[in-house]
Order: C-alpha cells, then structure tokens, then sequence
C-alpha cells in the first residue's frame, strides 16, 4: 500500500519519526508539495496525508485508487469533502491534541501585551538599559491581571482550559459560546455576546469558522469594546476583518491586539495588520510545541491504522 504524505515539515522538521506511518504501508514523505504536482505525486495512492497542501474536486477526481485522506489538523476546510463523499473516500481529521499549547499560547500574547517583555528584552541587548539615567525604565504600561475582566468568545475545550488560566490570575471571566457550552469551569459567568464586548478587558476568540461567524470581529463589533482592550485570536483568522482592526488600533479607538492567525497564511506584505499600531504578531505556532505534535503525529497515524482495521476514527466523511 502506498501512502503519500504531501507536506511533513511543518509537523516534523526533523525532530520527530514517521516510524507510525511507515510501520503501515510504503511512505513517500514530501517536506512541501506545490499545487502543481499534487496529482502527479498522488497518482498511484491509496492514502494521502496532508497537513496544509489542498485536495481540490478536480484532484481527488483523478485519483482513482485513493482510499483515504488523513489531515494532520483540526480544520480539515483544505479538503473537498463532498467530491470525497461522492468517490467514497474516508476523510479523517485530528479534533484533540493542542488544547493546551493554544491556551498557553493564548496567555503568552496576554502577557506580553500587558508586560512588553519581548521589546523591554530587545531595548536592553541596545544599550538602552546601560545608558539609561535612572536604575529602571519602561515604554508601556505595566498592568496585572488580578482583577482585570477576561471574555471568552468560545467556551469549548480551549476556551475552558484558557479560563482555568485565567482563574489562576484571579481575573474575572465572562464567556459567550453561540452553542451549548458543556462542562463550564464555576469562575466563569456565561452571557450575551455584547456583555462580552463591552465589559471585557481582553477578548480572546475560541470559536471555529463557519459561515455565520466570518469576521465576527468587524468594525461595530470592535466599537463595542473599551479603548484600553486588548484583542487576541489564536483561533481562527477570518474571524476578524483585518482592515477594521488596524483601524481601530492605529486610531487608538483599541489599546492592543495579540494575533497569531490571519486570514491569508502565510500574509501578503499588504495585510494592514503587518504595521498596524501595537499588534503584536506570530506566525501560527501556537499549536506548535513538541508535545502537541507529537500527540498529532501519533493520533493521525492511530487515525490511519483504525481505518485500515475497518473502523475508522475521527473520520468527518
């Protein structure tokens, strides 16, 4: 059986084995695959695996030996499922290996946001700390969490293990989750949308995209919050229209933003949110620590080995 891996650098620059997957079947594993050779190199597959690289309609059509796409990721929007579906293909996704990394991630932009470490860090290695006429100095201001109101738009395992955080700082936690929120931590208080918005301190998006939530952050929403907010998205990059945030930053109407998903990844140099004002950038890594893939690695290969046995796990087709 020959399976084809289309994009495993991301996942395993080197630090990791593909021992799972080679253990199940003959591996051809590609660092990168561009759009133009997908078919070629999938031709003669039964099982791909792909991380980012997209499976198009017209491509899954021209694979008539293919029997399974295993997507080393949550969001598993790079597949055309319904062409799948009609090929009867297994598509298979990895919904849990991160959560952790995320909401560490997620504190990791609060905290510099409210504490400046990475450019206090910078100015010193500059000199600026030798020169300085006084035994201490800084550009932004220093604010504790103790006490500051968190929202949670998106209470699902994320959001729960970021409010548990949070409950470690002492902070206030309101959340809003558009379905049923399960398992709600007892700091957290559940309310409206607006509620959120308005009364939080710092917003941090939880929430997948669909198609009613496309830029749930826009222009009135961001309006809706306190001058002296700070926005946070480790979720989803569309769910913020990026014009209408830089805006609101380079106009002082919102204080800071923490970003680590944009959307278009990687981003053209024209994203205004590149230079916008406070915004603090990382380049989709915070699913990325090494526990979280090697739970991924082993999980979608765990994936492949059930569908093989004829019980297919956390298949989405």
């Amino acid at each position: 059986m020959k399976i084809v891996i289309l994009d495993g650098y991301t996942l395993n620059p080197g630090d990791l084995s593909w021992e799972a997957f080679e253990d199940l079947g003959e591996c051809h594993i590609y660092e990168r695959t561009p759009a133009d050779l997908v078919l070629k190199r999938c031709l003669d597959a039964e099982i791909v695996i792909t991380n980012k690289t997209p499976l198009k309609r017209e491509v899954i059509g021209g694979l008539p030996v293919l029997k399974y796409i295993g997507v080393i990721a949550t969001g598993y929007n790079i597949v055309d499922v319904e062409a799948a579906r009609e090929h009867d293909i297994v598509v298979t996704n990895v919904p849990t290996y991160g959560t952790d990394s995320v909401a560490q991630m997620t504190f990791a932009h609060i905290l510099e946001l409210t504490r400046r470490i990475g450019h206090h860090a910078r100015s010193v290695r500059e000199g600026r700390w030798s020169a300085a006429d006084d035994w201490c100095y800084w550009d932004f201001p220093q604010t504790e969490l103790n006490g500051l109101t968190l929202g949670l738009i998106g209470l699902g395992r994320i959001g729960r293990t970021v409010a548990r955080l949070a409950g470690a700082f002492e902070m206030t936690i309101n959340a809003y989750d558009p379905g049923t929120a399960e398992d709600i931590p007892p700091e957290v208080r559940m309310t409206g949308l607006e509620t959120v918005l308005q009364e939080s301190d710092i917003v941090s998006l939880h929430c997948p995209l669909t198609a009613d939530n496309h830029h749930l952050i826009n222009a009135q929403k961001l309006a809706m919050m306190k001058r002296t907010a700070f926005l946070i998205n480790t979720s989803r990059g569309p769910l913020i229209d990026d014009q209408a945030l830089a805006d609101a930053l380079n106009s002082g109407r919102l204080a800071g933003a923490g970003i680590d998903v944009l959307s278009e990844e990687p981003p053209p140099p024209s994203n205004p949110l590149l230079t916008a004002r406070n915004c603090i950038i990382t380049p989709h890594l915070s699913w990325a620590t090494r526990a979280a893939r090697v739970r991924l690695m082993n999980t979608a290969a765990a994936n492949l080995n059930s569908f093989l046995k004829g019980n297919p796990a956390n298949a989405v087709t």
